[in-house]
């Protein structure tokens, strides 16, 4: 069925781009060409250069209905990644085949056209080839199924309805009713295929995540610092901070002082986290409060100085023009 929708929504293609496509020999193809023929499909080689097999004009399979698993992959074509990691890479693209064999003519290309133009990559920067979880598969399919499963999640054992899969960032999350598990930290996940759960059908998955992603981030933010940022600093605060902060960092600045820095409230994990932020800063921070922070910041600014300051004894190294290297006493203003 592959073959016939494969030539039905192309035209004509050759044994090895045929063979490419269905990921088997070119043998294989010959011979399902033949049983095809003989089951009284048109299917016929085109001679010749430029040739292949193609499918007798105005021939149309009837075998373009999607089951509800190929509609549901459909839907998630977008995240080909994602799709193969939840073992759904062949169901999807089956549904894409049908979908592509079921277009007339004028807009079979388009399935190609979009591809072209629009690719979502899901998963951050630097995240390596790590393998997916080994969890997900079977969850995956307790997601599709509404199947409950037993899962041991950081040694302990559960019984979870699982309504459904988040990918943020390239980690998995499994979301149930009314909480959030993360998908590598489960060791192992039994599927009671026999059995279904009766879900919510008033359950929005996005508006659920959404909503603890934003409860949880808040949680974490429990320390507060105190600091007088320059214009710049003001500028790289939404680089910088935590976004769930950045409202309340904002909404407690005051009018910039007689050097144009504004002190404002940031809301941190903690402070050895708000360290590694606000290095980031450089000279364009200052922490007033808590003086534990302060001190470790005004360490790590007299290291930075040693580091970047000539060595003991040297006035300072000419620079071309004349300026000298930082640090150093020459040309000073």
């Amino acid at each position: 069925m592959s073959l016939v929708l494969l030539l039905q929504s192309r035209g004509g293609m050759t044994a090895a781009e045929l063979a490419r496509e269905l990921e088997v020999s070119e043998r294989t193809v010959h011979r399902d060409v033949l049983a095809l023929s003989e089951a009284g499909v048109p299917v016929y080689a085109d001679r010749g250069r430029g040739g292949g097999y193609r499918l007798l004009d105005g021939y149309r399979t009837r075998l373009t209905g999607l089951d509800r698993a190929e509609a549901e992959a459909l839907f998630l074509s977008g995240v080909p990644e994602a799709l193969r990691e939840m073992g759904l890479g062949g169901v999807a693209a089956a549904a894409r085949l049908k979908a592509s064999a079921a277009l007339s003519p004028g807009l079979r290309d388009a399935p190609v056209s979009a591809a072209q133009r629009f690719h979502l990559d899901a998963p951050g920067w630097f995240a390596g080839d790590r393998p997916p979880p080994e969890a997900l598969v079977p969850l995956a399919r307790a997601v599709w199924g509404d199947h409950p499963v037993t899962a041991r999640y950081r040694g302990a054992e559960h019984t979870l309805e699982p309504y459904g899969l988040v990918l943020k960032a390239g980690v998995w999350y499994l979301a149930t009713r009314s909480l959030i598990y993360r998908v590598d930290r489960f060791s192992t996940v039994a599927v009671h295929a026999d059995r279904r759960f009766a879900r919510d059908r008033d359950f929005d998955l996005a508006a659920f995540w959404s909503a603890r992603a934003a409860e949880f981030t808040r949680s974490l933010l429990t320390a507060r610092v105190t600091v007088r940022l320059s214009p710049d600093g003001l500028r790289l605060l939404r680089h910088v901070a935590d976004p769930a902060a950045l409202d309340e960092a904002l909404a407690s600045a005051g009018e910039p002082d007689e050097h144009g820095r504004t002190t404002l409230v940031l809301p941190v994990e903690s402070p050895e986290v708000a360290y590694g932020q606000l290095l980031r800063f450089g000279p364009e921070a200052e922490v007033l409060d808590p003086p534990a922070l302060r001190a470790l910041l005004a360490g790590a600014a007299v290291r930075m100085s040693r580091l970047y300051g000539p060595p003991a004894g040297d006035p300072g190294e000419r620079r071309p023009g004349g300026a000298a290297r930082p640090g150093g006493s020459a040309d000073q203003r």
